[in-house]
């Protein structure tokens, strides 16, 4: 996509009562009050106002929000170094206790209100209130406490979309300890890559789930894993729990939960103090670890889901996600708001294309979000869920994990709803939230997200650094904001950290997504600046695939890239192969096979190709991005660089014979 495909078409603009009955209308008026604080009427006077004054904004976030806690009295410690401002430097909180609001549950409304409703593809429903919540969190985290457990120790889990994975998560939280979760797609070598680093207690995991029509065993995958974590104490399984020939003990979760009570003491901990791990992309190697503080989450989320997507208390969120993406950790903190939330396990598109609208529908969603790609296929099928099913009550469909067609914008307003904000955002694993997003209070222009976050000074930057709009350029925030990283994992100079946001454009945060602004105030992501691939939403790391193909002889080197391609990225995996070998069917479907069962699916290359040879460096490194750029038909802008130039041609010829056999 080019910046000039993008018209500034309007879509849908907010009524004027819509505009009036906002949060963020509301909040703006008590933002203003705070002091000598003083701005205009519009949003762009409202960001730059939160921009100006961060503390007194962050802290009216807090108060209008009610966040559970006790904030202190200093709002933010700033230094001239962008990773070392301390936010709320004085304040206690704790996570679970901010999400489940145990105070007010001597309210019987509130008590008995809807929290978590869970359906999955084989028709089955269940629906917890909030005073249930409470108390199996509280069984829960009495259970790990029993277990030893301690506020720092860190618990993981492979588990499906399901309402024990959300309970064991509160649980953890709950008494300072730190949650880290991939979903049951991931293979063997993704999991250890990524558990081993941390040194996790407990693994939690699931005998059964279902997945496109087939029941898979989470709990098959963990007894080939566990000999490989030599930390993991025990285990608890959700569902049957079948004994393996294992060295620690094994629950099921019906005996961890009923051997413990339902009394429980939420310690409060400091703002910055660690709430959950996420991982990178594992473009140099194993992923690293990305610790993010419970403070941050609290306050960017309550912030996106209050002002950017409107959301109000019994307010019905739902967006389509693993417990292995970032918008999982996004979606729970919607109880925060008082929303109750939706948890779908298993495929979108099973039994049939329509049964996320089903769900939408009967359940009367008012906040609906799934990826690009799902948009897209229903686009592809012709599908018009407003012909069959009622959805009057949505008012803010989402989309992320990638970018939103133009075309996809028309086909969103054309076959889900007219009269309703469609929130297309951008952010990622790093910041836990988003740097643009949605407004209910602003039209929404074809194709481009609407705008730039409150609290987050979001540029586009060229390669001198010089703030541009209307052409493309590296997507940077200029000044530090409360979800950054409280750091990485074994990482006690903040090397990895700073390699990772402040080497290309010190000293702003460089995000890596190849973006534009445009002179709506709105923003084009047209993709990863970097190496990573990112089909679906879903960042892949090249190292992962590299990592896998050692085990075949044949192959001298690899390059995996991704080709742009109707909206998406696809992963293209191209072979040097080794003493006259040839590339045949055969190697190509064990090359799947094993990316499939070591890693996911998600890893699984759309296209495998023999090249004569790879671009590289003249140090000697493989050029992803030389490959990606010549197959993209892009400019690589520095070919100089390359001790190999002339091998880009094959690239080049292996886009127009993909396009002429299309």
């Amino acid at each position: 996509m080019h910046v000039e495909s993008v018209n500034s078409r309007i879509l849908w603009s907010p009524s004027e009562s819509t505009i009036s009955q906002a949060n963020i209308t509301r909040f703006s008026d008590t933002f203003r009050s705070r002091g000598d604080i003083s701005f205009g009427n519009s949003y762009a006077e409202l960001h730059a106002a939160s921009l100006r004054h961060p503390g007194e904004f962050w802290r009216s976030v807090w108060e209008y929000c009610g966040i559970i806690g006790d904030p202190g009295e200093t709002n933010v410690v700033r230094s001239e170094n962008f990773m070392n401002w301390n936010w709320f430097p004085n304040a206690q909180l704790n996570y679970a206790e901010a999400i489940l609001k145990p105070a007010r549950l001597t309210d019987p409304e509130f008590a008995s209100s809807v929290a978590i409703v869970t359906a999955n593809e084989l028709g089955q429903r269940r629906e917890i209130n909030r005073l249930e919540l409470c108390e199996q969190v509280c069984r829960f985290a009495n259970f790990l406490k029993g277990q030893g457990i301690v506020a720092g120790d860190r618990i993981v889990a492979v588990v499906p979309n399901v309402a024990e994975s959300v309970i064991a998560m509160l649980a953890t939280t709950a008494i300072g300890a730190v949650w880290s979760s991939c979903s049951p797609e991931f293979g063997d070598d993704a999991i250890c890559d990524r558990f081993s680093q941390t040194e996790p207690c407990i693994m939690i995991t699931s005998s059964t789930t279902h997945y496109n029509g087939k029941q898979i065993r989470p709990i098959d995958k963990v007894a080939r894993v566990l000999p490989r974590l030599k930390s993991i104490k025990s285990i608890v399984v959700i569902g049957d729990s079948p004994s393996f020939n294992l060295s620690i003990p094994q629950f099921s979760w019906f005996d961890a939960c009923e051997s413990s009570n339902c009394e429980l003491a939420f310690d409060r901990f400091p703002f910055s103090h660690p709430l959950c791990i996420l991982y990178s992309s594992g473009t140099t190697g194993v992923p690293k670890c990305i610790i993010h503080g419970a403070g941050g989450a609290l306050l960017q989320h309550a912030k996106e889901h209050s002002l950017h997507c409107d959301m109000k208390p019994r307010d019905r969120l739902f967006y389509y996600t693993t417990t292995g993406w970032m918008m999982w950790n996004w979606l729970l903190s919607g109880l925060a708001s008082e929303a109750s939330v939706f948890l779908f396990d298993g495929s979108p598109l099973c039994p049939s294309a329509q049964v996320l609208w089903q769900l939408a529908a009967s359940e009367r969603v008012t906040h609906f979000g799934a990826s690009p790609r799902y948009y897209m296929t229903l686009e592809k099928e012709r599908i018009e869920p407003a012909k069959e099913f009622d959805l009057s009550r949505l008012r803010c469909v989402m989309s992320t994990g990638s970018p939103l067609l133009a075309e996809t914008f028309d086909w969103i307003y054309r076959a889900i709803g007219s009269n309703m904000n469609l929130a297309s955002i951008s952010g990622g694993t790093d910041i836990l939230s988003c740097f643009v997003l949605g407004n209910p209070t602003l039209p929404v222009y074809r194709g481009q997200i609407q705008c730039k976050g409150l609290g987050m000074d979001v540029r586009i930057c060229n390669e001198r650094g010089e703030t541009v709009v209307g052409e493309p350029g590296e997507l940077v925030c200029a000044m530090p904001f409360p979800s950054m990283p409280v750091g990485f994992w074994n990482d006690p100079e903040n090397k990895k950290y700073k390699a990772a946001y402040f080497e290309k454009l010190d000293p702003v945060w460089c995000h890596g997504d190849w973006a534009s602004e445009t002179p709506q105030g709105g923003f084009v992501i047209f993709g990863r600046s970097d190496a990573t691939l990112n089909p679906s939403g879903v960042r892949i790391g090249t190292a992962e695939i590299y990592q896998q193909m050692e085990s075949f002889p044949q192959i001298a080197e690899c390059l995996a890239t991704a080709l742009r391609r109707d909206g998406d990225e696809q992963i293209v995996l191209f072979l040097k192969m080794a003493n006259g070998n040839l590339i045949n069917p055969s190697l190509i479907d064990a090359i799947r096979k094993r990316l499939r069962d070591r890693c996911s699916a998600r890893h699984v290359p759309a296209w495998i190709a023999a090249a004569p040879d790879l671009p590289k460096t003249i140090s000697g490194k493989l050029s992803e991005i030389a490959v990606r750029s010549a197959i993209n038909g892009s400019n690589l802008g520095n070919s100089g660089a390359l001790a190999n130039p002339e091998c880009l041609e094959y690239f080049r010829e292996w886009r127009r014979d993909l396009d002429l056999n299309r």
